[in-house]
């Protein structure tokens, strides 16, 4: 894409930040889990259809879609097969980076996750994930939501699919961005994440696929054919 197209999606990215960062002031994530979640716990947490379809199951068709789309760099189906060969890897290693990267966060993260609680029946007490370094008395290893990346990761398609069909990529990015969040809300029923966890993650996947998006296309700007009309859409 253009650079003018890149940098109107940069300030995009910067108000999304700026917009999740006042949501991470508001208190908003214990109001939301207050909701969900009573002094014994929360009732939905070992729901049958949460625990095994929307966590588990979601998370192995999720793995089974990466295997699709570094099989799909030699044997493309659908949409992908108007892509290049370097475009389907990008789009593959994508995914991967962005499932790594919320995987990478949460390594070292000391936030706990709502069950943990003292309120909701645990042991840790409510400490902010932007303390670095302050135990809340938990197991910690809960911040950003590693589930939703089953979803999130998706979001960097985006930036491939838009150079040959801005509608299929629209499409990619909602389904994408819907996935996400309906798998954030059951993880927030169970009382494993927090919203601004959720958020995070999106806001961590969509940054990754733009940050790797703008380095594969960057060599190439200033490129004759480079700097022709792509498609809008199709």
């Amino acid at each position: 894409m253009t650079r003018t197209a890149n940098l109107r999606l940069a300030a995009l990215t910067l108000l999304a930040l700026a917009l999740l960062m006042t949501w991470d002031a508001s208190g908003g994530d214990l109001w939301l889990a207050r909701m969900a979640g009573t002094p014994m716990g929360f009732p939905w947490r070992e729901n049958p259809f949460l625990v095994h379809v929307m966590h588990a199951g979601a998370r192995n068709l999720s793995w089974l879609l990466v295997i699709g789309l570094f099989a799909a760099i030699r044997w493309p189906v659908g949409i992908l097969r108007k892509l290049a060969t370097r475009e389907r890897v990008q789009l593959a290693l994508t995914v991967l980076g962005s499932v790594l990267a919320v995987s990478f966060i949460k390594h070292f993260s000391d936030t706990s996750c709502p069950w943990d609680l003292k309120e909701f029946g645990g042991v840790a007490r409510y400490v902010s994930h932007w303390s670095w370094g302050v135990e809340d008395g938990g197991a910690g290893g809960c911040f950003p939501a590693g589930h939703a990346s089953a979803a999130f990761a998706y979001l960097g398609g985006y930036f491939v699919l838009r150079r040959v069909s801005g509608r299929a990529a629209l499409v990619w990015l909602g389904t994408a961005a819907v996935a996400g969040l309906a798998l954030g809300l059951s993880q927030q029923l169970r009382g494993a994440h927090y919203m601004s966890h959720t958020l995070w993650t999106a806001w961590v996947c969509w940054t990754v696929g733009f940050v790797i998006d703008v380095a594969v296309t960057r060599p190439n700007q200033n490129r004759p054919e480079a700097a022709a009309p792509l498609h809008a859409s199709t």
